[in-house]
């Protein structure tokens, strides 16, 4: 049995337009190699909030042992995790592709070496404090390397042993299975199957579905609806793909970045001499006019999409003692907006932030274990972990209400620290990342806002949020008490992962009728203290 093919030599590539004798279509439900599952009480235990929380960034400072005291951007949050789906005892899934369509998140696993077993994941966000895996399909005899959903279907492609497989004529394969509401069907889904060792990645364009499939295989276009082949050429080794205005790039691990046109015929081509290793996924990611290359060792090439030069390397910021070389490679790299996610390997997952033109290291994102691969979209990041599964990351960005209404604030640009004194009445706007609040006057806070180490709000204090805000982490958890006559005042959000104790005379109170606060310790309300408003209380405990 063949999986991957190895590397041994490089051919010369070869795009030729045509159709493949190899390629095959039909309609049949494989149940004997399908496991669905639908049971949502068995589904919730695989969504673990155990490292949900406030998530630092190890910026510059920490990275070379000195002090960064200012409140950084990005005030990132850990939702929750969902560990790898698992039917037999040793299975070793790991997420591969995530895709993200309105409330929905897809994800693909497969299995690494040479066994063949792979999974989808649909997880309903729609609630980001309580996301839920809503079914979940096993393949007992195929890789996921990569999915996307698209009008009532979540479209998957990968490898299967065609030695052990009734109807698999070739290894590489698409399949479309229908999806409603978050939920998967077996019947009558659609396949297709092409020549290559392994399917590699797709992508939508115009009516059509584009499937690499790897070494020796082909880039196939295929129509949406019926998966019948439109167009095909044939390729070396893509590992993977992305739309352009005009067409498509994709990644050969060969040659570099080769440009087709909509027909698939190729204009250009950007010369790639970094080593991609054998059989590994590799993304690029076309941002503007540049191309954002995962370029193993050497983090994350840019490249003028135009030209073809190259217009800066993103390197990965920190090589950690103790960890292979070979695992400290960048697999995934994804940009949003101004944001750059890259995934490291063994060394984490980075982020680096554009502006005027050229890139800056952000820092380490604080996850546990190795990321192999990273997605961002909307205001999440998807990343998977070897030891933790899929990590789903919020990024709490303000939303464009939300901004207008703080406009007329002044941006805080100041100490993590933020103290308000007794007498002092200050208000700021911003998207930070804090270590602590102190509060003895008042304070109003608008925007978005994480706290890694707690609030102290002292009597008298007032301390009024607008926006988001989640103070610490369920790893490490921080009490906060609001002492006698002070007020804590929430228009929007507030996240606690520890104990909220109102003290006698304190009060708690919500503006507005669609305020949240969702509380992962206990909640104490003592004596005359009390809580004010309309609010949501997402853990029932008030």
């Amino acid at each position: 049995m063949v999986k991957l093919a190895k590397l041994t030599w490089i051919f010369p590539v070869l795009f030729i337009v045509g159709c493949s004798d190899q390629t095959t279509v039909f309609q049949d439900d494989l149940e004997d190699d399908l496991i669905l599952n639908t049971n949502q009480s068995i589904l919730d235990q695989s969504v673990s909030f155990s490292q949900a929380g406030v998530l630092d960034i190890y910026e510059e400072g920490f990275l070379s042992n000195r002090s960064n005291d200012e409140a950084g951007q990005y005030p990132l949050t850990l939702i929750a995790s969902v560990a790898p789906p698992s039917s037999t005892a040793g299975d070793n899934l790991t997420a591969s592709h995530v895709d993200l369509s309105g409330d929905y998140v897809y994800v693909g696993y497969n299995t690494v070496g040479s066994t063949y077993k792979g999974a989808i994941d649909v997880v309903d966000i729609s609630d980001p404090h309580n996301p839920r895996v809503r079914s979940r399909l096993i393949y007992t005899n195929a890789d996921i390397n990569a999915l996307k959903y698209n009008n009532g279907y979540v479209y998957i492609v990968g490898g299967v042993d065609s030695e052990t497989s009734v109807r698999a004529t070739s290894n590489s394969f698409i399949a479309r299975i229908a999806v409603n509401s978050g939920r998967m069907s077996t019947t009558g889904i659609l396949y297709g199957f092409q020549q290559g060792f392994n399917a590699t990645d797709l992508l939508f364009k115009d009516g059509n579905v584009l499937v690499s499939s790897g070494k020796e295989g082909s880039i196939t276009a295929y129509n949406a609806g019926t998966l019948e082949i439109v167009n095909e050429a044939y390729s070396e080794d893509v590992r993977s793909m992305a739309a352009t205005s005009n067409g498509l790039a994709v990644l050969d691990a060969g040659t570099g970045v080769r440009v087709l046109d909509a027909n698939l015929v190729e204009t250009g081509m950007i010369p790639v001499s970094t080593d991609l290793g054998v059989a590994t996924k590799k993304t690029i990611e076309v941002k503007d006019n540049s191309v954002l290359v995962s370029e193993a060792e050497r983090g994350v090439g840019v490249y003028d999409l135009n030209n073809g030069n190259l217009m800066e390397y993103l390197e990965i910021p920190v090589r950690p003692e103790g960890v292979d070389a070979a695992d400290v490679v960048t697999n995934a790299v994804s940009s949003n907006e101004e944001a750059i996610f890259m995934a490291n390997g063994g060394a984490g997952l980075s982020l680096s932030q554009e502006e005027n033109g050229t890139s800056q290291t952000v820092g380490i994102i604080e996850l546990n274990g190795s990321v192999n691969y990273v997605v961002s979209r909307g205001d999440y990041a998807f990343a998977a972990t070897g030891e933790g599964g899929l990590q789903i990351i919020k990024l709490n960005r303000p939303s464009s209400s939300l901004e207008g209404a703080c406009q007329n604030l002044p941006e805080y640009r100041s100490s993590s620290r933020l103290t308000v004194n007794a007498g002092e009445n200050e208000a700021y706007s911003g998207s930070r990342r804090l270590r602590n609040i102190s509060v003895a006057g008042e304070l109003l806070l608008c925007g978005s806002w994480t706290v890694r180490d707690g609030i102290i709000l002292e009597p008298d204090g007032v301390l009024q949020v607008y926006g988001n805000m989640t103070v610490a982490r369920n790893s490490r958890r921080r009490d906060v008490v609001v002492a006698a006559g002070a007020r804590l005042v929430v228009e929007g959000n507030f996240t606690l992962f520890g104990d909220l104790t109102l003290e006698d005379g304190a009060t708690l109170e919500f503006l507005g009728d669609a305020s949240t606060i969702d509380v992962f310790g206990d909640v104490e309300i003592n004596g005359s203290a009390q809580v004010l408003g309309t609010f949501r209380d997402v853990r029932d405990k008030f």
